[in-house]
Parts: C-alpha cells; sequence; structure tokens
C-alpha cells in the first residue's frame, strides 16, 4: 500500500522509517513545513515529496500518518476524512478538549478509520497484563500502579505549548491504565512540585506529579511522573489483584539501581529515551494501522478512547491548580 506522512520531526522520521521497513507498504509520500526536511526523508526513505497536506491526499495514498505540531491534529484529521482516506494521528486529538469534541462529532457519522497513536498497547508487556486481568488471573483488582519518568526534560518552547506534565506525559498512563483494566475512572486528586527547570514553573506547570484516580469499580490507582530521572526513561506498571500481582517493565534495561546485598538485577544498560523502549511497540502499532487501511481489523484506538484520557488529563490539571479531588464529570460538564 501507500501511505502519506504529515510531518517529518523526530516522531515523523521515526515512523517513516518503520513504515518503509513494513513489507505491505510499497511506498511513501511525504509532506512537511519545513521543504529541507521533506527532502531529506524523501532522500532516506526512497520517498515521494508532496508540497502540501492537499497535495498527499491527491497522490493516491491509501492511508495518512498525520505526525504534525498538535494544533494541525484537528484539521488534518478532518481532511483525510473528507477524502475518505485511513489516518492515524499522533496524540493528542487536539490541544483542547473543547476542539477534541468537536472533531468527534464531525467524524462519529463518517465510514473512515481514524487510529490515534497510543503505543503502549502494542507493547508486550502491556498486551499480557491485559490478556492476565480481563482473563481474570489476577482476581478482583484493588491497586494499581503506573510510572512514567523522563530522563530529562524537554525543552522550554516545548513545555510552553505542552499543555502540561498531565496532558503530554501523564496521559499515557491514563490511557493505559483504561486500556488494561477495562475500567474507566470517576475521580482524581493530583498534586505536583518544582525542584528542576526554572521554565516549567515559570510556564505554569509542574516537573514531578502524583496522581490518585479511583476507577468505576472502586480500584485505586497511583500515577507518578517526572521530567527528571537520571538514570534512564522509567516506565513501569503493576497490578495488585485479590488472587496474584503482576508487573510490567521490571526487566534488565530497568532504570534503578538495588542497594541490597549480592543483588545484580537489573543488569542490563538502562532504557534512556521513549524510542529505545517502545521501537517493538511503535512498530506493532504501525503494523496495526496498514490493517485497518486494508480493513482487516478495527480502529485499536478510537478518538474517543483517546478523549477519555484527556478527561483524565484535565482533571488531574484541574486538582493540580485547585487543590481538591476533581470527579471526571466536572471537566466534562465545564
Amino acid at each position: 500500500m501507500r501511505i502519506g506522512i504529515l510531518g517529518l520531526g523526530r516522531i515523523g522520521a521515526f515512523h517513516a522509517e518503520t513504515l518503509s521497513g513494513l513489507d505491505t507498504v510499497e511506498s511513501l509520500v511525504v509532506s512537511d513545513p519545513f521543504a529541507d526536511a521533506a527532502k531529506a526523508a524523501a532522500e532516506r526513505f526512497d520517498a515521494e515529496v508532496a508540497d502540501s497536506p492537499e497535495a498527499v491526499l491527491a497522490a493516491g495514498v491509501d492511508g495518512v500518518v498525520i505526525a504534525a505540531a498538535t494544533d494541525a491534529h484537528p484539521g488534518l484529521i478532518l481532511a483525510c476524512v473528507e477524502a475518505g482516506v485511513p489516518v492515524f494521528c499522533e496524540k493528542p486529538v487536539a490541544r483542547t478538549m473543547a476542539e477534541g469534541v468537536r472533531v468527534l462529532k464531525a467524524v462519529e457519522d463518517r465510514d473512515v478509520p481514524i487510529q490515534i497513536g497510543y503505543n503502549r498497547r502494542f507493547d508486550t508487556g502491556f498486551v499480557a497484563a491485559r490478556e492476565a486481568v480481563l482473563g481474570g488471573e489476577l482476581g478482583k483488582l484493588h491497586t494499581v500502579r503506573s510510572t512514567t519518568l523522563d530522563p530529562a526534560p524537554p525543552p522550554a518552547a516545548y513545555v510552553a505549548a505542552s499543555g502540561g506534565i498531565f496532558r503530554d506525559c501523564a496521559v499515557h498512563d491514563f490511557d493505559i491504565i483504561r486500556w488494561v483494566t477495562g475500567r474507566e475512572v470517576t475521580e482524581v486528586y493530583a498534586v505536583g512540585g518544582n525542584r528542576g527547570a526554572d521554565y516549567i514553573k515559570e510556564a505554569g506547570d509542574a516537573d514531578t506529579t502524583g496522581a490518585l484516580l479511583t476507577l468505576d469499580d472502586g480500584t485505586i490507582a497511583v500515577v507518578s511522573n517526572s521530567r527528571h530521572n537520571a538514570r534512564g526513561y522509567d516506565v513501569r506498571m503493576e497490578i495488585h489483584g485479590f488472587t496474584d500481582s503482576i508487573a510490567v517493565g521490571l526487566e534488565d534495561k530497568l532504570p534503578l539501581r538495588s542497594v541490597e546485598p549480592g543483588v545484580t538485577f537489573p543488569a542490563g544498560t538502562p532504557h534512556d529515551f521513549f524510542m529505545d523502549r517502545f521501537t517493538a511497540a511503535y512498530r506493532a502499532e504501525l503494523t496495526a494501522f496498514t490493517e485497518v487501511v486494508a480493513g482487516s481489523r478495527p480502529s485499536p484506538c478510537t478518538v474517543a478512547d483517546a478523549l477519555e484520557a484527556g478527561w483524565i488529563a484535565d482533571a488531574c490539571t484541574l486538582s493540580l491548580h485547585e487543590h481538591r479531588p476533581v470527579t471526571i464529570e466536572e471537566v466534562r460538564r465545564a
């Protein structure tokens, strides 16, 4: 098949490399506002260059991958849907939930598949955890712990435009908690602090946060996030039930150092980048998109799915600023 790519920054170029290595993808058509980025990708992956999103859609593509700036997501999603072309878009659907809801309303009656990029749904550990939970291996759940710790904060310009740590970083934890447990979040309480880069505080954001989520069956989920984890990129999940407990991410590249005498685990070189930690998941995610394009499977992460994680992020942001518990229904009504 023939796939278009809109946006060739770090993640767009990474997706181009992944797609070019899939047997089902015969050719790529790439476009970026910066002509040099498109030219470099075209030379590297033997792709065609188009000078606009409209030109990509007119080039006979079977599907489109959107890796452009967040502000462009709504318009590009709608353009693909209007053209009848299946679309994969990196999260978030839009910068604000109000705009995301408008996108959902515009596409919900259209027969064009849309997949939003939440790559943890394709990581083998998280897949196994979901199967264990839904298969009843753990019994009734009582506690979930989810962690995302970045090795270093992103640049100031990124932080200022990101929407905050809950919308940019923790939203992955929120999505995977929903997906693994099969439950919805009803209420949150969030805290945060600034112990590192001053520009994060100046942007009105926190660099380290904790969130307590109550799920609709009474399970408690604890989410921990930080922009500062000098040992590496740390993504883990613990799921505790009345019958058994399991963990995702306990492997030799885990960025922790044990101080127990005689313990050599973890023994590998720590993960230091999200692309390192989730390379296989990204490949599986885009392979799934080619199956969506081919019509052999439904979207594994719809616009509606993505918005549910966004509501949790908005609730946590409000909770952090107002120092109080916030229900998901409260932010939906706002």
